[in-house]
């Protein structure tokens, strides 16, 4: 019988490529740090060193980096310097083989589906390492809603006012992401999710007839 083949593991992408491709990015817009540090919410000191790829930053605040620059956050992790096309096709597929690993102290996830421009929901594949509220700086706040489901393991969201959730294999959750909260595993191995971000407002809730 022949030998099972080896799952390959994905493209990690560095601190200090990604670092690279924000200055670009930001630079293109001649902004300076102080600029954009305004336009973001997140300080120079911060930016600098990510930048320098002396630090890994959270999904928090690449939402902010990305609105700060009107750019698509998934542009960032794409391989190559390709841009999404400019006019949206039917339909992009991805694996999560295509996509590529960015690790940070507490997950580390993968974006998807970088080639379809301007998206109004941010796809990403996500490992849950870490298991301890205080693991964290602070909760992770960003604005939009949020869905995830469990692909593995058992998960806990915790929010800031007290309130959590635990999520088993397959089972889902939709919240408001602009509430602090955090994902801790509760397994194991690592939790793996698939979650989806959005920063589209929520549509009114229509009034009886």
């Amino acid at each position: 019988m022949a030998a099972a083949a080896k799952s390959v593991p994905p493209a990690i992408v560095g601190k200090e490529e990604m670092g690279a491709r924000l200055r670009r990015e930001r630079k293109a817009r001649k902004m300076t740090l102080q600029a954009l540090s305004a336009a973001s919410g997140i300080a120079v000191s911060t930016l600098s060193k990510a930048e320098l790829g002396q630090i890994a930053l959270s999904y928090e605040k690449f939402a902010a980096l990305a609105r700060a620059l009107r750019i698509d956050m998934t542009r960032l992790f794409m391989a190559g310097e390709g841009d999404p096309a400019q006019v949206a096709p039917t339909f992009v597929k991805n694996s999560l083989a295509d996509a590529r690993d960015y690790v940070t102290e507490n997950y580390h996830y993968r974006l998807l589906m970088g080639e379809y421009p301007s998206k109004k929901m941010i796809p990403m594949w996500g490992t849950i390492d870490a298991r301890d509220v205080a693991e964290f700086e602070d909760y992770i706040r960003h604005p939009g809603h949020e869905f995830v489901v469990v692909l593995s393991g058992k998960v806990r969201i915790q929010f800031e006012n007290g309130e959590s959730v635990v999520l088993n294999r397959h089972e889902s959750a939709y919240f408001d992401s602009g509430m602090g909260h955090v994902y801790l595993s509760l397994s194991k191995k690592p939790a793996e999710v698939l979650a989806v971000c959005s920063d589209a407002e929520a549509l009114p809730i229509p009034k009886p007839l």
